[in-house]
């Protein structure tokens, strides 16, 4: 055996690293009252914010976007926000948030968290879920906005990084009403859309849209059209194609109409099976279909 040479025995149980299976979640607000709003506000809400109210009674701002799309930070005068669109995201998206939840409350007046920590294994007694931190049959009371305004303390003025972050994210925001739970009406340049979250699993929501669907029963009226769905984190997004000449407003009671109607569908299903036409409205929807994970 040459100089310098060791032969090494074989490792001990302390010298191995523990494997850790990070399982990817599909469903990651799952049992959370205010899964659906959290999904939009994840997925396709621009400019919204919402308050939440922690077992211990901390508050922290939830926001959609924050400055250079930064996981959570500290306003200058004390406000605490996480982020829901970020640039990176680990299996978990709830432990991801849970995380920077965590953080939040401990970081100071201008502490920036820019990605939330997606690396670093759970340990067996971690409870740093959404699930684990928030009052589970809590809805959100969302509140949206024309720009990122909030970003700053009343009267404070942007500079540097942040007002260039600002003037762009400003810049990309699109018109968008909320018309109820998960549901959003968003002017997209010529074309206005109806995204919807339901919270139904997604085989008992498509054969209650087949079944409006062949009863030609689908639509919200004269100048709409229903153009597909989406997956986005365990649950299906209906989308509408709308007039974009008519205000959101003027939509309003078309869905809710429409979700009395899907309502009555989905509670026919426990006595009535899908027939042949049904079927087919069914494979056709199912066909118009795009997974975001």
């Amino acid at each position: 055996m040459g100089k310098g040479s060791r032969k090494k025995g074989p490792k001990t149980t302390s010298d191995r690293k523990p494997k850790v299976r990070d399982v990817f979640v599909g469903q990651p607000f799952e049992g959370l009252a205010a899964e659906t709003e959290l999904i939009a506000l994840r997925e396709f809400v621009p400019s919204a914010t919402a308050a939440l109210t922690l077992g211990s009674g901390e508050k922290v701002t939830l926001g959609t976007v924050l400055p250079m799309a930064a996981a959570a930070f500290v306003r200058s005068d004390g406000e605490r926000y996480i982020g829901m669109q970020v640039q990176t995201r680990s299996s978990d998206i709830s432990r991801d948030l849970g995380r920077a939840l965590q953080w939040v409350l401990e970081a100071k007046e201008g502490d920036v968290l820019s990605v939330p920590d997606t690396t670093t294994p759970p340990t067996a007694d971690e409870k740093a879920r959404l699930q684990d931190l928030l009052d589970t049959d809590v809805e959100l009371d969302v509140t949206l906005y024309n720009d990122f305004a909030w970003w700053l303390p009343e009267d404070a003025d942007a500079s540097g990084d942040v007002a260039l972050s600002l003037e762009r994210a400003n810049a990309a925001i699109m018109p968008t009403e909320r018309l109820g739970a998960g549901a959003y009406w968003v002017l997209a340049g010529e074309k206005a859309h109806l995204r919807w979250v339901r919270p139904e699993p997604e085989n008992l929501l498509l054969q209650a849209l087949a079944r409006l669907s062949a009863a030609g029963e689908l639509g919200l009226g004269e100048g709409s059209r229903y153009a597909g769905s989406f997956r986005a984190h365990g649950l299906l997004v209906p989308v509408w194609d709308l007039d974009p000449e008519a205000h959101a407003r003027e939509w309003a009671d078309a869905k809710d109409q429409l979700g009395t109607r899907l309502e009555a569908a989905l509670k026919s299903l426990d006595t009535e099976p899908l027939n042949a036409a049904e079927r087919r409205s069914r494979d056709g929807l199912i066909g118009r279909q795009l997974t975001i994970r």
